[in-house]
């Protein structure tokens, strides 16, 4: 467990450093770049900002976004362009790039009055680039960090011989709420990756027509497993969240290294620090992946960001991580590219931390299985890794066999 721990804060940790990495090189940016002289332009853009642009530099395009023209203007009507009102065909297509143009819609809403958002294609390289590369680099390192954590730590195994005694570990309800939980999931990793990387590695090997008719599937399953998964999280969190609240104990564990290294054997609860750290990190990343999901799932109904993005600018939150102010006028379709951008974060984030969690339930600890699997324990396994719930169930056993009545002998 205390590897499964230090995988997750080191996943955190990474995910912190790249996004704080990426505000201040934009920050550099934007510095060194300084003001640019355009009065030979006339205040169009110069060589210098398509060649900053072309670079992939932080671009300060105030020069154009402000540019849209304005009545005062405006040409005199004697004058050879009459009454343009000081919008010409390049401005007024600034407009509609910017969501400034007065649009009018007879239909479609808020949506449809949006003409030109290049949003997407920034959201299409990043799905194509550091998503990709960053989320698949994340699940192959940690499966290979806990191979190699196997091969030198092995499997951690019950002191001693087995009691022959169980006690009852998890009851039939609980079983079931894991399990809706973790076999939905696993539904959804699978497609949502499939999604993703089917392009790159299922049509260049099976083609076009197998993968399309595949990733349609995979479409219907995420969004039907996708209800199975929430019910499974309220479940878990019912059940559970009073026997995951931080104590003292919890301190000892980790001090303790968990028992993953050295000998001892700290005691814990109905669940330990590490399975605390699992369980706090499914209910909020899932949380937030829920949230998002069902944004994508009705599209336009549910924006999440810009309220978002309002509520760190005023807690002052986004500048002190040096992402500066966040935009809180965004389109309906920049608020969709923000919410799958954010759900496939989380899901990679939380599909490393699960895949650490399954090593540990299966292979990587002897008996653990079984507390999810008959939901029967072996009072030694109990004893060695939850010693504190261990007594506390005896002591109940104790006293239900104290209380109850005795039948008269015949």
């Amino acid at each position: 467990m205390l590897r499964l721990a230090f995988l997750f804060f080191v996943q955190l940790s990474l995910c912190f450093f790249l996004v704080s990495g990426v505000a201040v090189a934009q920050v550099i940016t934007t510095q060194a770049a300084g003001a640019v002289d355009r009065s030979a332009t006339g205040g169009a853009q110069t060589l210098d900002d398509i060649l900053a642009r072309q670079r992939g530099l932080a671009l300060d395009d105030s020069f154009r976004k402000d540019n849209t023209g304005t009545p005062e203007a405006a040409a005199a009507i004697s004058e050879q362009l009459g009454t343009l009102g000081g919008v010409s065909d390049p401005e007024l297509w600034r407009q509609l790039r910017y969501g400034t143009a007065e649009v009018k819609v007879s239909s479609g809403g808020e949506v449809a009055k949006v003409l030109v958002q290049d949003g997407g294609m920034r959201w299409l390289a990043f799905r194509a680039g550091p998503l990709r590369q960053y989320g698949g680099w994340l699940l192959l390192g940690t499966i290979g960090a806990l191979v190699v954590f196997f091969v030198l730590r092995g499997r951690i195994r019950i002191d001693g011989e087995k009691t022959g005694r169980t006690v009852t570990r998890f009851k039939r309800v609980e079983r079931f709420g894991h399990w809706l939980l973790a076999g939905s999931f696993i539904v959804l990793g699978i497609t949502g990756l499939l999604s993703l990387f089917g392009r790159l590695v299922i049509a260049p090997y099976l083609g076009k027509v197998p993968n399309a008719a595949l990733l349609d599937l995979g479409k219907w399953l995420h969004n039907m497993v996708a209800w199975g998964f929430i019910v499974g999280l309220v479940m878990i969190f019912v059940m559970w969240a009073i026997h995951n609240i931080p104590n003292r104990t919890d301190l000892v564990w980790l001090r303790q290294f968990g028992g993953i290294v050295g000998s001892a054997h700290p005691p814990a609860k109905k669940f330990n620090a590490g399975q605390k750290m699992i369980f706090w990190s499914v209910i909020l990343f899932g949380t937030s992946i829920s949230l998002s999901g069902v944004s994508l799932l009705f599209p336009y109904e549910l924006p999440l960001f810009a309220k978002t993005f309002g509520l760190l600018n005023a807690t002052g939150l986004s500048e002190l991580l040096g992402l500066g102010l966040l935009p809180v006028d965004l389109a309906p379709q920049e608020e969709m590219q923000l919410a799958q951008a954010w759900h496939a974060i989380l899901a990679f984030v939380l599909m490393a931390i699960i895949i650490a969690h399954i090593y540990i339930g299966s292979v990587g600890m002897e008996g653990a299985y079984d507390a999810m699997g008959s939901g029967e324990v072996d009072e030694a396994w109990a004893k060695q890794h939850h010693s504190i719930w261990l007594a506390e169930v005896q002591d109940k056993q104790a006293q239900a066999t104290k209380n109850s009545p005795v039948s008269p002998a015949e």
